[in-house]
């Protein structure tokens, strides 16, 4: 644990090979500090660069743009309410919802590309 008391659980024991790789995050979480103590833990950090800051570390900026697809794709998912506010008592039915939910709002991008289809 650094200065910033990252706790995260390696899943290691259980799924093999499962340490992330990347640490996608917006601009409020650049910080030398933070950048550091994720390379210490092997995670690459993909951060947009604050404009102020003196020493412009690199960006992935395809990754980076990934960050903003996963933040839309919450985002959609809150907007089920039952998902918002977690009804669910067990993590087996909340993850059940949330395949649901997930296929619920995959069909129709599927629909889309299947009537476009030859």
């Amino acid at each position: 644990m650094g200065s910033f008391g990252l706790k995260y659980r390696s899943r290691s024991a259980s799924h093999p090979g499962c340490q992330p790789g990347l640490f996608l995050a917006d601009k409020v979480y650049d910080s030398g500090a933070l950048r550091e103590e994720l390379l210490i833990h092997g995670i690459r950090p993909v951060i947009h660069p604050r404009a102020n800051r003196k020493d412009q570390p690199s960006c992935d900026f395809t990754a980076y743009r990934d960050r903003n697809h996963i933040e839309r794709l919450f985002n959609r998912l809150k907007q089920f309410r039952r998902v918002a506010t977690r009804y669910d008592k067990t993590r087996k039915s909340f993850a059940a919802f949330l395949v649901l939910v997930a296929a619920r709002i995959w069909l129709p991008h599927l629909l889309r590309f299947m009537s476009c289809a030859p």
